[in-house]
């Protein structure tokens, strides 16, 4: 037996019935949310792009350094993401990694992760001829001196083969706490 569904053809034609079992659904499909995220990240297993390490060593050596340095838990689940997209969206990475955390996070968090890529580029734009410097036209945003830190402290310095990495099984109930969180613009599914 199939699982119960909505009997519309439009949404003009939709009654409160169809929209029970659609959330009825979509509350079932949310509770998953962990596991397919961790899914994703695994994706990044391998995939070095000639860096030291591969980008799923790279995160979890962001959060490890994060949660050592006595970032909250909710900080140390950014540490771990913010490199998600990167199998997906490589000119935009940080974008697909904010949109994932979004709901769950301060927005200042959120800020952070979405701007970590410019932010890191103080360490290696002037390279490519580029302006190391470009992160300081937001110097006056309130995420500044956290997206510096982020970067500074805990992000570029993630690709060190030698470093004592925490295992993903580590951070796992950090994340099934923070993605269970009630979305902050909590809107009905749909």
């Amino acid at each position: 037996m199939s699982p119960q569904q909505a009997k519309f053809t439009r949404f003009d034609e939709s009654d409160s019935n169809d929209w029970q079992i659609i959330d009825d659904h979509f509350q079932s499909y949310r509770n998953g949310v962990t596991d397919r995220v961790l899914e994703h990240l695994l994706r990044l297993k391998g995939d070095n792009h000639g860096y030291p390490v591969d980008r799923y060593t790279h995160c979890l050596q962001t959060a490890t350094r994060a949660l050592r340095d006595g970032a909250d838990e909710e900080m140390v689940v950014c540490a771990l993401l913010h490199d998600i997209g990167d199998d997906l969206a490589p000119d935009n990475h940080a974008d697909i990694a904010a949109g994932i955390l979004e709901p769950f996070v301060d927005p200042l968090n959120t800020w952070m992760i979405r701007h970590h890529e410019l932010f890191q580029g103080y360490h290696y734009r002037h390279f490519y001829g580029l302006d190391r410097h470009a992160r300081d036209d937001f110097r006056d945003h309130p995420a500044y001196e956290r997206t510096v830190y982020f970067c500074d402290q805990w992000d570029q310095v993630s690709f060190d083969p030698d470093y004592d990495t925490l295992p993903l099984e580590y951070f796992r109930p950090m994340l099934e706490r923070v993605l269970s969180r009630t979305p902050f613009a909590a809107e009905p599914s749909g």
